[in-house]
């Protein structure tokens, strides 16, 4: 009989992977046994060469759901041992490549048994199973056994205990297993109530229009009725939260299509395993208050994912309670999410009514992953619980270890080992030093649970970032990376793309090799290098970190030019623009006339915000990219068909680099602006002439550089329209159009192409 040695890689641990295996092989007469390696899952398989055929098939296409096979080998050998049977033997732990599970949604066989009363589970806050429940956030070191995560502080009782040992058992080694009698507890924090108690009085209190922070799996959510438009304008005045969006919590599928549009393919990620928060359109008769998400067409719509969620939802109380609920991260604006009593205490309190808190600790804070939708698949935009740590493997043949501390707004960091890319959980801002703790505490957590010892530590070139600080700070080779490449560098990770391509890096702003504020970059980029080939038009940004969140400020800088720096016209079309007050634009030409807090920018960023701003759409920002998502918006309700632009040419700069017409595109909208064209047209026109002229600087690279490949990155294309123009211009001009997925297009990404930098230098720097 031939005998097989199967090796399996990939999340193939705490989710019910050995039972799988031992059932497969009974099902197909197989003999041998499976054993947990650590790095992979060892199979030792001896059959017909049909049976085997036919059990590696089912390896391939059967396994459980919240599995993730990276790759199998498969190795014949000569030599057979005798078995009698197939078995799960005894861990045996050896080096090699670590996988950890993210949490992982309730499943259905957990949900059934949480509603029902003949289950001794019925109720329980807590309830999991090997294909369900906490993994990441409750992990103190690996291997993941339960004596290593937060419920090692609670023992199993005896029915439980019996679960976990029996390998027939849903819970066999399902390390997070507990029940009503063993498990953890839920309370009021600072009140009396546990338990039952505790669930009834957050229902009271949501629905009589209150607000609770909740501490989930991954941390704290602040909480209200989201139909309650009182309750929602409350939440945003205590959180100071004047207009970002909040993400909003169904009760199920079918309220989920009754306020928002479906498309095909997001109702299986919506009620998947991971249950990230989705955009989604909005229906015009929802029940869901307007204050939710003001101005927006759509909604970050959510399912619950723990058991706690579920029972907030439904619970035998007798209580009217909504079905759809603002499900927002539970941290002050700036800060990482709240992940302990302590924290909820000092930074929730005064933001809600009550706080219910639980006893199980969190090891490694999770906020809620966020994802748009682009070409029938998923865009996302904030990578976290359910997909952190999963690792991005590259078919490049690295060696080594790297640490990637990541970009200073939406931070992640990366631990790179070998040709496997593990990103963090999304940690936040560093310009709050409560993000900066967090990033330092989860790089030593994760550090030690991959068991990687970083050779060097990649950073951004800017020398005054907090990140940077932290990385200088590790005592480790610095190796700083571009921004801009590193927002290439980390698309083509994501698409294991090692060819030389064109990159297009459209954002807010990076620090330049010339001193300069970059942001709207087109680059010839491999792994080991990268040449600045294009970009947009410089202009001259004045007001220091003001100009970041007033869009006003770059739009007057523009109109200042436009009017050949004539003071009394500028004011004039000012006036009529409504673009600021007198004094304000008084005190913004003194900026300019004088070169005092002015710097040369290529900010994509901020050419958004300035047509924003002369539009009247939005002249100024309360969250990181509000008046460039408004711009958006206005462009997306444009439904009667674009107006022809001219084609303006493309110039060349001193150092050599295209510069796309983009100041030109500017006059125009603005002239047309100034003539009453429609504003929605207009926001419209200017998506559509920015796609034309990155179209035309890629045709004119292609045939000088003989490259076919075009990567999109940057915050800017987190823009969708830009992204749908972008691609669909490349593409019929028949270029290759890498675009990110499951790795944010913004900075919450870069980590990933910081880390691939420095890994490939290591690796070149040991061949040579």
């Amino acid at each position: 009989m031939p005998f097989l040695n199967i090796k399996i890689y990939g999340i193939v641990q705490g989710v019910g992977f050995r039972p799988f295996v031992s059932r497969l092989a009974d099902e197909h007469g197989i003999l041998g046994n499976v054993c947990n390696k650590g790095p992979y899952v060892e199979v030792l398989a001896k059959g017909s060469q049909a049976s085997l055929e036919a059990f590696l098939d089912g390896l391939r296409h059967r396994a459980p759901k919240r599995s993730t096979i990276l790759n199998i080998d498969v190795a014949e050998q000569a030599i057979s041992p005798s078995f009698s049977r197939f078995d799960i033997i005894e861990s045996a732990k050896e080096t090699g490549d670590i996988f950890v599970s993210p949490d992982i949604a309730i499943c259905g066989k957990c949900k059934d048994e949480l509603f029902d009363p003949e289950n001794r589970r019925y109720l329980h806050p807590f309830i999991n199973c090997t294909a369900c429940g906490p993994r990441l956030t409750i992990l103190d070191a690996m291997p993941y056994d339960r004596e290593r995560t937060s419920m090692g502080e609670f023992p199993m009782c005896d029915a439980c205990h019996e679960e976990y040992v029996s390998p027939a058992s849903r819970r066999y080694d399902a390390q997070p297993v507990c029940c009503n009698d063993c498990g953890p507890e839920v309370y009021i924090l600072d009140g009396e109530e546990q338990g039952a108690d505790a669930i009834r009085r957050t229902r009271r209190t949501i629905a009589s229009g209150g607000i609770v922070a909740i501490k989930g799996i991954g941390g704290f959510h602040l909480c209200c009725d989201a139909g309650n438009e009182n309750a929602v304008r409350r939440l945003r005045e205590r959180k100071h939260r004047p207009a970002k969006p909040f993400a909003v919590m169904l009760r199920d599928i079918e309220a989920v299509r009754r306020e928002c549009f479906v498309e095909p393919g997001q109702e299986e990620i919506l009620d998947g395993h991971q249950k990230p928060i989705l955009l989604l359109q909005r229906r015009p008769e929802g029940s869901i208050a307007p204050s939710v998400a003001p101005g927006n067409p759509n909604i970050g719509i959510l399912l619950p994912y723990a058991p706690v969620q579920l029972l907030l939802f439904d619970y035998p109380d007798g209580i009217a309670f909504p079905d759809a609920l603002v499900m927002t991260s539970g941290n002050p604006s700036g800060a990482p999410i709240c992940h302990t009593d302590q924290e909820a205490r000092e930074a929730l309190g005064a933001m809600c009514d009550c706080i219910l808190s639980h006893n199980r600790r969190i090891r490694l804070r999770a906020d809620d992953s966020v994802m748009g939708w682009l070409a029938g698949k998923p865009y996302m935009i904030r990578r976290s619980r359910g997909y952190a740590p999963l690792p991005f493997m590259l078919s490049r043949d690295y060696k080594g270890k790297v640490l990637a501390v990541g970009g200073e707004l939406k931070n992640t960091f990366c631990l790179g080992s070998n040709h496997l890319f593990y990103t963090s959980p999304y940690i936040g801002d560093m310009t709050d030093l409560r993000t900066v703790l967090a990033l330092k505490d989860s790089i030593q957590l994760m550090e030690s649970l991959l068991e990687n010892r970083p050779s060097v530590v990649a950073c951004d070139l800017h020398p005054r970032y907090n990140t940077t600080g932290v990385a200088e700070e590790l005592g480790l080779p610095l190796f700083p990376v571009q921004h801009h490449y590193a927002h290439i560098l980390s698309c083509m990770a994501e698409n294991d793309i090692h060819d030389t391509v064109i990159g297009v890096s459209f954002d807010g702003t990076g620090y330049g090799e010339d001193g300069t504020v970059w942001g709207g970059e087109i680059l010839k980029a491999d792994c080991g290098s990268y040449a600045r080939l294009a970009s947009i038009m410089p202009f001259c940004q004045a007001g220091g970190d003001k100009a970041s969140r007033e869009g006003w400020r770059i739009a007057a800088s523009l109109l200042y030019d436009h009017c050949g720096k004539d003071r009394k016209r500028t004011e004039r079309m000012a006036r009529d623009l409504d673009l600021c007050t007198e004094q304000e634009l008084s005190a913004q030409l003194f900026l300019l006339d004088h070169q005092l807090n002015c710097i040369t920018s290529t900010s994509a960023g901020r050419l958004f915000d300035a047509v924003s701003a002369i539009l009247g759409i939005k002249k100024a920002s309360t969250f990181e990219g509000e008046a460039s998502m408004q711009l958006e918006f206005s462009a997306e309700s444009w439904k009667e068909g674009s107006r022809p632009l001219p084609s303006f040419p493309l110039r060349t700069a001193e150092d050599g680099r295209l510069l796309l017409p983009t100041f030109s595109l500017f006059q125009r909208i603005l002239q047309h602006r100034l003539e009453g064209a429609s504003v929605s047209l207009l926001a419209r026109m200017f998506h559509e002439g920015l796609a034309d002229q990155i179209r035309m600087a890629c045709r004119r690279i292609r045939e000088t550089e003989h490259l076919s490949a075009v990567a999109l990155s940057g915050g800017v294309f987190q823009n969708q329209l830009l992204a749908r123009l972008v691609r669909e211009r490349l593409t019929a001009d028949g270029f290759h159009v890498l675009t990110h997925s499951l790795l944010p297009p913004n900075d919450g990404g870069i980590c990933l192409g910081q880390a691939v930098a420095a890994m490939h230098f290591i690796n070149t720097k040991r061949s040579d």
